[in-house]
């Protein structure tokens, strides 16, 4: 009995101890307004903001990790972080390798912008970012898929003449072509892509997922999340 009272003891330690541990939120900081550096040097942005409070509403101690977009889903399985917010859509394929909580920015849609009107978006040049649901789009059109690390190459490309346009989501796109002076410009229609944007996790964190989905529940029936979507991506964006 005694053994047995003390394994209980243990467990329940040892089940405390894992839920006191800082939750490691794992974000691009290249991504604005989803995610980006701030001039202190401090990742900045809506998945900050919203993240901070979901991991003050599920009482959750968190710290956040910077890491490249093209080994964000490996550093996540290799427990170098916890979570994934970084204006990730949920798919069928990523959702193969990781979970996902439900989706905290709606499935939105995706655009073209290039330098000038009229360029061939059917067998041109398309940059988009690597291992991005654009970037497979591309791929399956008849373009040609040039690939980049990061978002800002995407539209450097276009800028410098390497690629006659950029695939990416629109909301990333609507501020550098509003900042552009004309240089910049949508072409073609939008096409909408993925199952909207949520939380990846590992799969083994069941428990983990729960809380947030609940806290991302309560944020959506109190209309918080649909006042930080209107502060980041502006009053006509897609809301709850």
């Amino acid at each position: 009995m005694k053994n047995i009272l003390l394994m209980a003891v243990g467990l329940a330690v040892s089940a405390s101890t894992v839920f006191a541990q800082t939750v490691r939120m794992g974000t691009e900081g290249a991504y604005a307004p989803y995610n980006f550096i701030n001039d202190s040097g401090e990742i900045d942005g809506f998945e900050r903001e919203l993240g901070d409070e979901l991991c003050t509403r599920a009482e959750l101690t968190c710290e956040w990790v910077k890491n490249d977009w093209d080994s964000i889903i490996p550093n996540l399985v290799s427990s170098n972080y916890d979570t994934i917010m970084a204006g990730m859509s949920i798919t069928d394929e990523r959702d193969e390798v990781i979970d996902f909580t439900q989706d905290y920015y709606p499935p939105t849609a995706s655009a073209y912008v290039a330098a000038a009107e009229g360029v061939d978006l059917e067998g041109g040049i398309v940059a988009a970012q690597t291992a991005t649901i654009q970037a497979g789009y591309i791929a399956e059109s008849g373009a040609t898929l040039v690939e980049f690390a990061t978002p800002e190459e995407t539209v450097a490309a276009v800028r410098n003449g390497e690629a006659d346009a950029v695939f990416a989501d629109r909301d990333y796109l609507v501020p550098l072509v509003e900042a552009s002076g004309g240089e910049l410009m949508f072409v073609g229609p939008d096409v909408p892509l993925g199952g909207g944007v949520g939380m990846g996790l590992r799969e083994s964190d069941a428990e983990l997922r729960e809380k947030f989905d609940a806290a991302i529940t309560s944020m959506k029936e109190d209309g918080s999340l649909n006042e930080l979507l209107k502060k980041w991506f502006g009053e006509d964006t897609q809301t709850y």
